[in-house]
């Protein structure tokens, strides 16, 4: 009987579900066997680091990885970097095709003056810091009172909450000590977020906004001067329940405003453009904002009327961006690999034989997790359908792989080690009352899966 050796290089939602709907589609008439690659000593991708840690919810999530990957029928090689540890060439000589999942982990630009200044972040930056990636500094600049979080979605929320939050209320979560330290050093007694359509226009969820809204010694103020809605607002009110329960959110606080006198305060403005990021001595010292007004259609245009809001500090929230990947074709407009269902295209517009795409690399990085099945769903569609097009590897035997980076001297981790790292996160957790404290250092990881 046939086999697909298959390499998937990324072990978030997209990467999981690609090979878990591989395994039990009902399509295929060969067996499988599949590898997981993933740049970062613990799988789970964006659900571990890019879910705000006081969303256990959501975190949810990765029980139904996690026993996906426990089934023993799919192999994880963690702290493995494609390109340097594995490269293209040597995926093809130990399988007969690839998957990117390798999601969007940049921030998109925001191309505004002033956007350089000392004080101005990228949110995903800050997620990573927070939510403990082991890539990125230990510590985060927060000596601002006055912030801006430009951006209307979920995770211009996620940083906006964070930032406001109490540190106290934060030490339920799985937050390691250098990140509860930074939050409790922070003297934040205002945070704007700044989005520039209007209330029944925002990219947030429900729960999402319910949680930014009532913080427990925080006051969530919003602005009369808001709250208007034209023919195309009103359409999405009247057909769209998400739309509607966040509009009588948002309609509630306006009723009935919170001035408990909070010591911290959370704004969200609305109507608000960004245009400029202003700055004294090199460092942000304010931001710009255009008022816009509806166009009748549930859009906006200018008004030419102009504020200025005093903060020293600035948050981008503007979306997530792809990376290139080393030989892939990479559409740098976009972030993501120019590919047709999940089939990677060369400059020429051809299939690549034996190259494919799932996730946010593959479609950009819009949609919930969820929405991430259904697009693997495609592409593992389309590789079973590309038999004739697998490449012939030199050997497929699944001994050849450890082989190749233990010559190389890759530490990797695989799935036993990843359970011994989880335990030990978990015995943190538990001398201190907490499901688990998150590891942060490359090294520790290490160190624990050598036992």
């Amino acid at each position: 009987m046939t086999k697909l050796r298959l390499a998937i290089v990324g072990a978030g939602p997209a990467g999981i579900y690609a090979a878990d709907l591989l395994i039990k589609s009902e399509l295929r008439d060969f067996e499988v066997s599949i590898d997981l690659f993933d740049l970062l000593p613990a799988p789970y991708g964006l659900v571990r680091y890019g879910v705000a840690p006081d969303h256990p919810r959501i975190k949810g999530i990765i029980r139904a990885l996690y026993e996906v990957l426990d089934r023993g029928d799919i192999r994880f090689f963690g702290n493995v970097s494609y390109g340097t540890d594995i490269t293209l060439e040597d995926l093809k000589k130990h399988y007969n095709a690839v998957i990117f999942s390798t999601g969007a982990i940049k921030d998109a630009d925001l191309k505004i003056p002033g956007i350089e200044l000392d004080g101005s972040y990228g949110a995903a930056d800050f997620v990573n810091w927070y939510d403990a990636h082991p890539d990125v500094p230990r510590t985060w600049p927060l000596n601002a009172r006055e912030i801006a979080v430009i951006g209307n979605g979920n995770v211009a929320l996620d940083v906006a909450r964070v930032l406001v939050k109490h540190p106290q209320d934060m030490l339920s979560t799985d937050i390691p000590a250098n990140v509860y330290e930074g939050l409790k050093s922070s003297p934040v007694t205002d945070v704007h977020v700044f989005g520039r359509r209007g209330p029944a226009q925002v990219k947030f969820t429900p729960l999402e906004l319910r949680e930014a809204t009532h913080i427990e010694g925080v006051d969530c103020i919003v602005y009369d001067e808001d709250f208007k809605y034209d023919e195309g607002s009103q359409e999405a009110i009247d057909s769209n329940n998400q739309t509607r329960v966040m509009v009588n959110t948002l309609e509630a606080l306006r009723a009935e405003p919170q001035n408990t006198g909070a010591p911290r305060r959370l704004h969200l403005h609305f109507f608000s453009a960004p245009v400029e990021v202003l700055g004294e001595d090199g460092k942000v010292a304010a931001i710009r904002i255009e008022r816009t007004e509806l166009d009748g259609r549930g859009g906006v245009t200018s008004t030419g009327e102009f504020r200025e809001i005093p903060v020293q500090a600035v948050y981008r929230a503007v979306g997530y961006f792809g990376s290139e990947l080393d030989q892939i074709p990479y559409d740098a407009k976009y972030g993501v690999i120019p590919n047709d269902g999940g089939r990677v295209l060369g400059s020429d517009g051809k299939q690549i034989d034996g190259v494919y795409a799932t996730g946010w690399i593959k479609r950009g990085p819009v949609g919930l997790i969820g929405h991430t099945k259904s697009d693997a769903l495609e592409t593992i569609g389309n590789v079973i359908a590309d038999r004739d097009k697998w490449w012939s590897p030199e050997n497929a035997d699944e001994s050849a792989v450890d082989a190749l980076l233990n010559s190389r001297g890759v530490e990797f981790v695989g799935w036993p080690q990843w359970l011994m790292i989880d335990a030990w996160e978990k015995s943190l957790g538990e001398a201190e009352g907490r499901e688990r404290v998150k590891l942060v250092d490359r090294e520790d990881f290490l160190r624990v899966a050598k036992g």
